[in-house]
């Protein structure tokens, strides 16, 4: 977890964003619930920790920390009062089974908001060589969220415009809400003009 120090320079930067009525979110990873505490006492809104993939899955994924304690910090985000933001990545390798599992997962923890991630294998990471989902499989997917979060937020991020193509409109229709607005951490996303456009295209405003 992040040091008391780190914690104190977070929760000075939310103070500021507080101030100045910016609703503020942090990434922060495995955090615990004194330290979630500070950050909501300092005006944090909402807390943002995927719990990635299936709790069967999690250990082909993850070796630096259980999903035990994934679930753990996105619980006690929610027992401060802050909203959760807790969704995952499909297309690691893991059975269809597996999905079920994982948003069977987060059903449970009913998050506000849902963001969706699908693998885009990039050279040179150990998961270059996977096959990545097609057209079908992701809208089935998205679907499948749907159907186990009718309530909730569900947003389509990594993966989006490299696996969609000129069918990234098809989110919509599958079921989700939304999509994340510029680049990721390993790849280029769509201009945010692009972006209005497909929204405006689909029929639907942006909010």
């Amino acid at each position: 977890g992040l040091a008391p120090r780190d914690i104190e320079q977070v929760a000075a930067a939310v103070r500021l964003l507080a101030a100045e009525d910016i609703p503020a979110a942090a990434s922060l990873g495995i955090i615990d619930k004194q330290s979630l505490q500070k950050l909501k006492d300092a005006g944090l809104r909402r807390y943002h920790h995927n719990l990635e993939t299936a709790e069967s899955y999690f250990a082909q994924i993850c070796t630096t920390h259980t999903y035990a304690e994934r679930v753990r910090t996105a619980r006690a985000a929610q027992e401060v009062g802050l909203e959760l933001c807790c969704g995952g990545i499909v297309g690691l390798g893991e059975t269809k089974a597996q999905r079920v599992e994982l948003v069977k997962a987060l059903a449970e923890l009913a998050p506000e908001s849902v963001p969706l991630n699908f693998l885009n294998p990039v050279a040179g990471t150990r998961l270059e060589n996977i096959q990545p989902l097609d057209i079908g499989d992701i809208c089935r997917t998205i679907a499948l969220f749907r159907f186990f979060l009718p309530d909730k937020n569900i947003g389509v991020m990594g993966g989006r415009e490299q696996l969609l193509k000129d069918r990234q409109d098809l989110v919509f229709e599958a079921g989700a809400n939304g999509f994340m607005l510029g680049d990721y951490l390993t790849t280029a996303g769509n201009s945010v003009e692009a972006d209005y456009a497909l929204v405006a295209a689909a029929g639907l405003d942006v909010r």
